[in-house]
């Protein structure tokens, strides 16, 4: 079936490769070819696909720079009858891109929107995987160390499959501090996902982050973080000595305490502070 270029003017959210060219559908190929207008993220990146499949319809960039003044340009020739497909640079458009607002401003001026499906990091990783549960789409995380590790305190207690996208410079400290919040994990670990230099690492998260700590990664990374699991259990009498010790050396008591003691023992936090309510009943603990 082709684009009735008399029917309503309709926005094509597309979804175009990660990386390996050959992974993208036929439909998509098809509507990239048929509407009056791309308009892309990075349009000299979009060029170098379009080219690969000898596709030459019009180019216009839409990005975060410019949305604010293209995104009504596309609107009024959406209303004036022209087909658009909107594409990003890998993957699905809407996922932590501009592509989202673009899609909100169709619908509310009554214009057509359709999902032309295909590739998405996030849910590649995810069926390499294995993890089972509910999911999770949390996206780029935040940058400010303050914020990054308040915000994996809060997710430490969602109980679904986690997914994230993070730059190589910061994976391993980001691996570090999910470790510290979340060491009841297991992780994927993906970087150039689809391409060449495929390389991926899977296991507890203390464990991945400990081996990637000081190796130099390259290329895009996707995480994807199991639901909570049930740590082998340390023997009770240690846990209650190594919570005795450090109640001793850094004088501190209650989740306080207990926050600490599960970092270093790589424990859960929730099973630390019910040993420390234990040895606090028995007299042991303040």
């Amino acid at each position: 079936m082709t684009i009735d270029k008399d029917r309503t003017a309709t926005l094509y959210i597309v979804a175009t490769p990660i990386g390996n060219l050959e992974d993208i559908t036929l439909r998509a190929l098809r509507v990239l070819k048929e509407v009056d207008l791309i308009a892309a993220e990075d349009t000299r990146h979009t060029r170098k696909l379009l080219a690969h499949y000898q596709i030459n319809t019009p180019l216009i960039s839409y990005h975060a720079h410019n949305q604010a003044s293209r995104g009504p340009e596309l609107i009024r020739r959406l209303e004036s009858g022209q087909s658009i497909a909107l594409v990003s640079d890998a993957g699905t458009p809407g996922f932590s891109d501009p592509g989202a607002d673009l899609a909100a401003l169709a619908w509310e001026a009554g214009l057509k929107v359709e999902a032309v499906p295909g590739p998405a990091a996030g849910v590649a990783a995810l069926s390499m995987s294995g993890f089972k549960g509910d999911v999770v789409f949390v996206g780029f995380l935040p940058r400010s160390e303050g914020k990054r590790l308040r915000f994996f305190r809060e997710l430490a207690r969602e109980n679904r499959v986690l997914i994230f996208y993070e730059s190589p410079r910061r994976l391993p400290r980001t691996l570090l501090e999910l470790a510290q919040a979340m060491p009841d994990r297991q992780v994927l670990v993906v970087r150039e996902l689809t391409k060449k230099f495929e390389e991926s690492w899977r296991g507890p998260l203390p464990e991945i982050a400990a081996r990637l700590a000081g190796m130099e990664i390259r290329g895009e990374c996707t995480l994807v973080l199991s639901c909570p699991q049930e740590l082998p259990q340390a023997a009770a009498p240690d846990l209650e000595a190594r919570l005795i010790a450090a109640a001793q050396a850094s004088g501190l008591t209650g989740r306080r305490l207990a926050d600490q003691a599960a970092a270093e023992l790589k424990l859960p936090r929730r099973r630390v502070y019910q040993a420390y309510l234990d040895l606090k009943a028995q007299g042991k603990l303040n």
